[in-house]
């Protein structure tokens, strides 16, 4: 995912969330056997990498800054790499859950928490809608609304 003065390319995260989709789709074809479970836990360490490291820094980023954004022309726009950061973190959150379940014997609580992160992947790999950057978006106006309100330039 290339960066310009901290801003990453939009296609990167998309990239990201087509490999996702795989990883996850995988996962829920074989699951709850050690294979789909395997695979769950491998995306939750993706995940958890993105978090803790940032999207640009991921093997998938890697993937893509090597691989694909050579091949393709300059994007349109920049993004900040936050709210796609915060994504991770949701999506490690359905994995954890989903890993949790199929650990403790609710295979369904696995089920669902994978399939839930799926349907956010597959949103995003497909049409260009993150639904956790939407969530950040949305929580950044939210408390950053709060925030004003309780300024004393505002008092």
């Amino acid at each position: 995912m290339s960066q310009h003065q901290g801003q990453i390319d939009p296609r990167g995260p998309q990239f990201n969330a087509v490999l996702t989709t795989a990883v996850l789709a995988l996962s829920l074809l074989t699951a709850p056997g050690a294979v789909g479970v395997g695979l769950l836990a491998v995306q939750a360490v993706l995940f958890a990498a993105g978090v803790a490291l940032g999207v640009q820094r991921t093997p998938a980023a890697w993937l893509f800054r090597h691989l694909v954004r050579p091949r393709l022309s300059a994007p349109d726009h920049l993004e900040d790499p936050q709210p796609p950061r915060f994504a991770q973190a949701v999506g490690l959150a359905f994995a954890v859950v989903g890993l949790l379940g199929y650990l403790v014997g609710l295979p369904v609580l696995g089920l669902v928490a994978t399939g839930l992160a799926l349907v956010a992947a597959l949103l995003n790999a497909v049409f260009g809608l993150c639904l956790g950057c939407e969530m950040y978006l949305l929580i950044r106006r939210v408390t950053g609304s709060r925030a004003e309100r309780r300024t004393p330039a505002n008092a």
